[in-house]
């Protein structure tokens, strides 16, 4: 009789050393699933990083045309926009840079640009909810050679490098219902402009005194963001800027407004369309005596080479 319980007991010994080896194993695999679902919450560093490069270009020539027009004709546009995001718990740090570039040339017109600017946008924020953050915002936008206005057709100097270049530093509120919009509004912000060109400043363009080379404004700004994928061929990029100052003729907002409309023919051929809307009331080069502000506008439209970066 011993011996059969004996033998009984010694086959059950390894079955139940099984069942606990496997317990075992089975808290190990939940242990491990636990730490590695808790892992973001430890404040992972998270950057999404990329940007665009486009590129079209066109040409035209003709002779003994009856219906007229240049002998030859040539234009390039090119933009480049950068982008660095940042997110962790409840900080987020937004980066932008969008540099656009065109030149024309026609036997009529000669040698002209007919797009300059380059933008550096970057935002941090933290987060209140879900929607909302508390933002602190900086803003520099400028160009990078020389520009002509030609009233009458007469060739007259009227921009720079720096000059006018313009930086906003502003605190406020960031609303975000969404991955699409952004509706930054502060009413506690700092613009500076700046004419570094001996020639402009001269003259006191873009609103500083004569002779010096900038001047600061305090007052109130907004910018709206939107940027909608409707498929993977097709998006629309747009920001709305306006600022008011407090100090002097806060009823004249600056508005500066850009559209981009992007649309895949191919695999790195695309469609673009472009418009472009500034008024600055110290911008005082247009009108009868080329003293008066006015809106400008601009709208350039392409197909040609688009490479994600």
């Amino acid at each position: 009789m011993n011996r059969k319980v004996l033998s009984f007991l010694l086959f059950l010994l390894p079955l139940t050393a099984f069942s606990q080896d496997a317990i075992v194993k089975k808290l190990q695999m939940e242990s491990l699933r636990q730490v590695k679902k808790d892992i973001p919450d430890t404040g992972w560093k998270k950057w999404r990083t990329g940007g665009a490069y486009s590129l079209s270009i066109g040409q035209g020539s003709q002779s003994n045309w009856a219906a007229g027009g240049d002998d030859f004709s040539f234009t390039v546009n090119t933009s480049l926009r950068l982008f660095a995001f940042y997110k962790q718990n409840k900080n987020s740090w937004d980066n932008t840079f969008d540099v656009n570039f065109g030149y024309i040339n026609t036997t009529s017109l000669g040698s002209r640009k007919n797009d300059d600017r380059f933008d550096l946008l970057s935002k941090y924020g933290f987060a209140l909810n879900k929607k909302f953050n508390l933002a602190t915002l900086a803003n520099f936008r400028s160009q990078f050679l020389k520009g002509y206005t030609y009233p009458d057709n007469v060739k007259t100097f009227a921009s720079a490098f720096l000059s006018p270049a313009y930086l906003v530093v502003s605190q406020g509120i960031d609303y975000k219902p969404n991955k699409e919009l952004s509706i930054f509004l502060s009413p506690v912000t700092s613009r500076w402009v700046f004419v570094t060109d001996s020639v402009l400043s001269a003259k006191g363009e873009y609103g500083v005194s004569y002779g010096t080379n900038s001047y600061n404004q305090n007052g109130a700004f907004a910018t709206i963001s939107y940027n909608k994928s409707f498929s993977k061929y097709v998006s629309y990029k747009s920001r709305l800027d306006i600022f008011s100052n407090y100090k002097k003729d806060p009823q004249n907002i600056d508005i500066f407004m850009t559209n981009t409309l992007s649309a895949k023919v191919a695999k790195i051929i695309a469609f673009s369309w472009n418009v472009d809307m500034i008024y600055d009331n110290d911008v005082q080069l247009f009108g009868k005596t080329n003293s008066s502000p006015a809106l400008q506008l601009k709208s350039i439209i392409g197909i040609g080479l688009q490479v994600k970066i």
